[in-house]
């Protein structure tokens, strides 16, 4: 009976073996796995690199249309809420004008399975195409732009929101609500060539899953975060790390070896070559916010430390060391070194309002800058010391702002519908980049966890915003100067509640 019974467990483990490697050899990047749904005459296939985190699938297939359906499909299986992103783009001309990539959501692997997807077609028609019962017809609302290469699928509940743009606007929008597909459902990527007899290929770069927060997730309850590095040259991002905790406003150092970040008030120092943090010791600073810049040296490190009556300035040696406190009253938020190293600039609530106040790196008297009501923030050196960059809602939305060193000429330079904060300028005083929260989100004075957001640049004398990340983040996103040395790449933070390794996970 014992032989019977440890014989029976040793088959139950091996079949769980047998079944969770299967899973793992068919699994492509963060997706379960994929296959061919309805009659293929030419199989699909899909390939994961690693070392771009990009997606390059072929399909064939007669349609996706009607009742039922035929196309290549790498998913991912999801219960609840979710977003889902990708930058796509077809290889080749093609043979069919409507051949189709996208993001599906689907009921079941089934032909004729209630499903919904967000799909590009290869003449550049764009639109939200559903069926919201097994067997119906496909029904389709088409989007306010043809050709969008950057595709965005959201769920709430049953309500389904497709966002697409232009690699570098803002998002367009349609949704469908009511839409019934089920809690648990096969979220992915598909390829159709609307023609059996022909296959066709799409690569999907900047490829991202989000699990949202949820209603109580903020400011003391986080989610996850993943650290991501842009190429602004090739348009791709790289996640490097993941962490089931918050992590916030990455510092590159000026030597490009490491990112300075926070996370439950200790500061870190990121190894860029082996993806691992240490802490950095910041002395009697214990309580840190993402409120820390490095000095244009690279010397020393101005934080900015949660105390009794609010956040209080310290300096300290960049590869940690004992805290020097500048600021003798708060609230006080660190923000930007002037570059002979002279001076800080800081956010300074002093009578209930915000402005922005230099004081001496060695301690001493501090001046206000910004007298205009509301709040005035994220004060910042230009790296020949010419202007102070900052953002200010004294105009109505948050905007960026330029000012010489002595508070004088303040120069609005964006001024859209949009809330644009902390502008960042690069290394070689040619751009700046800042976070972009949509004003139907939040207010002015306000720049959350967890919302939509885009990095935008502009030309350091102001201009048109180009979108250069579409992401899910905010506050803790981009709050202090992140940009390379070389002007060549941006590091930020976004966030998901649940992650999706393509790397190893803090513990």
């Amino acid at each position: 009976m014992r032989s019977t019974k440890r014989l029976s467990l040793f088959l139950l483990l091996f079949a769980l073996f047998i079944v969770q490697k299967v899973a793992a050899q068919n699994a492509v990047g963060i997706f379960d796995g994929q296959t061919d749904v309805g009659t293929i005459k030419l199989p699909g296939s899909a390939q994961y690199n690693t070392d771009e985190q990009q997606y390059k699938i072929t399909g064939s297939g007669a349609n996706i249309w009607f009742n039922h359906d035929a196309f290549h499909f790498v998913w991912k299986r999801i219960k609840g809420d979710f977003i889902v992103t990708t930058r796509a783009a077809f290889l080749g001309k093609g043979v069919e004008m409507h051949r189709k990539m996208g993001w599906m959501v689907r009921t079941s692997l089934d032909s004729t399975s209630k499903h919904i997807n967000a799909v590009v077609h290869g003449d550049g028609l764009t639109s939200l195409q559903f069926r919201r019962a097994v067997g119906n017809n496909t029904e389709e609302l088409k989007a306010k732009i043809t050709g969008a290469d950057i595709i965005q699928l959201e769920r709430h509940g049953n309500k389904y929101i497709m966002s697409v743009a232009h690699n570098g606007e803002t998002f367009v929008t349609e949704q469908v609500d009511s839409l019934d597909l089920g809690d648990e459902v096969y979220v992915g990527l598909f390829v159709c060539s609307h023609n059996a007899n022909v296959s066709e290929t799409a690569v999907f770069n900047n490829t991202r899953i989000v699990v949202p927060a949820g209603p109580k997730d903020g400011y003391g309850h986080y989610i996850g975060s993943d650290i991501q590095i842009l190429n602004l040259e090739s348009g791709n991002s790289h996640i490097i790390y993941q962490s089931p905790l918050s992590l916030q406003a990455p510092n590159w150092t000026n030597d490009g070896k490491y990112l300075i970040y926070n996370s439950n008030d200790l500061l870190y120092k990121f190894d860029l070559k082996t993806n691992t943090p240490t802490v950095l010791n910041t002395g009697v600073a214990i309580h840190n916010n993402n409120d820390h810049v490095l000095s244009f040296d690279g010397k020393w490190l101005a934080v900015s430390n949660g105390e009794k009556y609010g956040s209080i300035g310290y300096v300290v040696p960049a590869n940690g060391g004992d805290a020097r406190k500048i600021t003798p009253t708060g609230p006080s938020y660190m923000h930007g070194w002037s570059p002979d190293g002279k001076y800080i600039v800081f956010c300074g609530d002093r009578n209930n309002e915000f402005d922005v106040y230099r004081i001496p790196s060695v301690g001493g008297p501090e001046l206000r800058l910004t007298t205009a009501p509301g709040l005035d923030d994220g004060p910042e050196y230009s790296p020949d010391g010419k202007y102070i960059y900052f953002c200010s809602v004294r105009t109505g939305l948050m905007q960026v702002w330029r000012m010489k060193p002595d508070g004088s000429e303040q120069t609005q330079l964006t001024n859209d519908d949009f809330d644009n904060w902390f502008p960042h300028v690069s290394p070689d005083g040619k751009s700046i980049v800042f976070i972009t929260f949509n004003k139907d989100e939040v207010s002015p004075g306000d720049h959350p966890f967890y919302k939509h957001v885009y990095l935008r640049m502009i030309p350091v004398d102001g201009g048109t915003p180009k979108v250069i990340a579409y992401l899910y983040g905010g506050q803790g996103t981009i709050n202090t100067p992140s940009w390379s040395p070389d002007s060549k790449h941006i590091a930020f933070v976004s966030n998901t509640q649940l992650l999706f390794p393509l790397f190893p996970i803090t513990k």
